[in-house]
């Protein structure tokens, strides 16, 4: 029988936001994810000392990144109050290297909000929550036009995984089809860097996740 494979969260609720962040405590494997991307902004000559944060949640990217990087300022862009309230708290130490930005990745022109020049957009665990191939495709092609010159994607985000006999929520497809839409952006280099918590037969929700990679 096949499965389904998907969720629906209520990040604007405060109980749900906190029962989330206490869920998803960062395992061994989702810090391999994070220090997958702070050793690809480390490795990069990055042409601004600006990261911004796609989906900040409760902030444990974004610490990690900041204790191991210093050189560098950081924008969390979250929809959701209780998530960036969390955040707030977390990051308190580095409160003077942050700051934080309530918008919407869908429905609106979340890039006008965002701070100038932009070396890295980073994300985790978030774009397929948006719910479509489409919506995160619009997400790539503004990254690209927010981005300067030189400047890297890195994206860690479920996906459909190759081979799969079950169903995938819309947000959650193969890495072959997020690699045709960052080039379709206008990226290049866009390639896969690993992917984590491979599970054909039995997953859940928080397994198949890629860290995906492109530069403009």
């Amino acid at each position: 029988m096949k499965k389904f494979v998907g969720v629906q969260h209520q990040f604007h609720d405060n109980q749900c936001a906190l029962d989330w962040a206490n869920r998803f405590v960062p395992t061994p494997e989702r810090l391999q994810l994070f220090d997958t991307i702070i050793q690809q902004i480390r490795e990069t000559p990055l042409p601004a000392a600006h990261i911004v944060e796609l989906g900040l949640g409760p902030g444990y990217l974004a610490e990690r990144l900041l204790q191991h990087i210093p050189q560098v300022t950081y924008e969390g862009l979250d929809f959701s109050t209780p998530m960036l309230e969390l955040a707030a708290t977390r990051l308190a130490a580095h409160r003077s290297r942050l700051r934080f930005t309530q918008a919407d990745l869908i429905g609106e022109n979340w890039g006008a909000k965002i701070s100038r020049p932009v070396g890295a957009i980073i994300s985790t665990w978030a774009l397929h929550d948006l719910g479509s191939e489409a919506h995160t495709g619009q997400v790539y092609q503004t990254c690209h036009r927010l981005l300067a010159r030189g400047g890297i994607l890195l994206n860690g985000d479920f996906v459909k995984p190759e081979g799969t006999p079950h169903d995938y929520e819309a947000g959650r497809f193969l890495v072959s089809r997020h690699l045709e839409l960052l080039r379709d952006a206008g990226f290049r280099d866009a390639q896969c860097l690993v992917f984590l918590e491979p599970e054909l037969e039995n997953p859940t929700t928080a397994q198949n996740y890629a860290c995906l990679k492109a530069v403009v």
